[in-house]
């Protein structure tokens, strides 16, 4: 049986914790930092964690995750 192939955009974007959550970056860093609050961007430098649901789908894209 072949390898499976790994969808390139979702390992670049996702990535698995030790217990199997599914950790990604947040959006809104990139340019207009200008205008966000102080406030805002400190929360948004931390990691997100997809929902179960979510988490689901981001496993089939990545099946050596």
């Amino acid at each position: 049986m072949p390898k499976m192939k790994t969808r390139k955009s979702a390992s670049k974007r996702y990535s698995f914790t030790g217990t199997g959550k599914v950790k990604y970056k947040k959006q809104g860093m990139r340019h207009i930092l200008t205008k966000k609050s102080t406030k805002r961007k400190r929360k948004l430098r931390k990691c997100g964690f997809l929902s179960a649901p979510e988490a689901a789908k981001a496993r089939k894209l990545l099946p050596y995750g």
